[in-house]
């Protein structure tokens, strides 16, 4: 009963590399290192971080196959022996967070796919990109929820499911204090743009 991975026979987790991973097992770092899929990080079987996922993993025999492959190494576990510059880590968590905006998002979430702790990465975030990254995540948000209400004529409530942001009160006081207009203002003054340049 294999782990079912779209790659190539070679990089499919054995029991043993699992066990490994989930163990933490120094023993194994330099045998092979493991990339997940969903963050684009690839780490030392030893890595501290959260286990991922199992079917989420690829593994590599050396982190030059995992660099060519366009997986980056752990700021933890240094799979490299390099320590990851600032900017490329929070790269890869804008990234995540701009593919997954409309799913329930946390710093502790973010962090544990990141391979960091909350803290460290709130103060990296906003040192690198100048907001936090609830900020990000909710500017990422309303970008989406506006280009949704001048794009379809969906309720505001369902574009704020659409977006990750379900309770509408919520939604609309956001979508205020972030655009100076409710989604409803918003929506009609785009349409009256529109009308007026056609």
């Amino acid at each position: 009963m294999g782990v079912e991975v779209n790659d190539v026979a070679d990089y499919i987790v054995t029991e043993a590399q699992w066990l490994s991973i989930i163990q933490n097992d120094a023993a194994s770092d330099g045998k092979f290192f493991y990339a997940v899929k969903t963050t684009g990080i690839f780490c030392r079987p030893s890595c501290k971080s959260k286990p991922p996922n199992r079917e989420n993993i690829t593994v590599f025999p050396n982190a030059d196959h995992a660099l060519s492959a366009g997986y980056r190494p752990c700021k933890r576990c240094k799979p490299t022996g390099l320590r990851l510059p600032d900017e490329e880590w929070i790269s890869v968590v804008a990234e995540y967070i701009d593919k997954h905006y409309m799913e329930e998002l946390s710093l502790q979430l973010l962090a544990d796919l990141a391979h960091g702790s909350p803290y460290h990465l709130h103060r990296t975030f906003k040192k690198v990109n100048g907001v936090t990254p609830v900020e990000y995540i909710q500017k990422v948000r309303i970008e989406q929820a506006k280009s949704r209400l001048s794009t379809t004529s969906q309720p505001v409530a369902e574009i704020g499911k659409q977006v990750g942001l379900p309770n509408t009160p919520y939604f609309i006081t956001l979508f205020k204090k972030l655009t100076g207009l409710t989604p409803a203002n918003y929506r009609s003054l785009h349409t009256t743009i529109s009308k007026g340049g056609s």
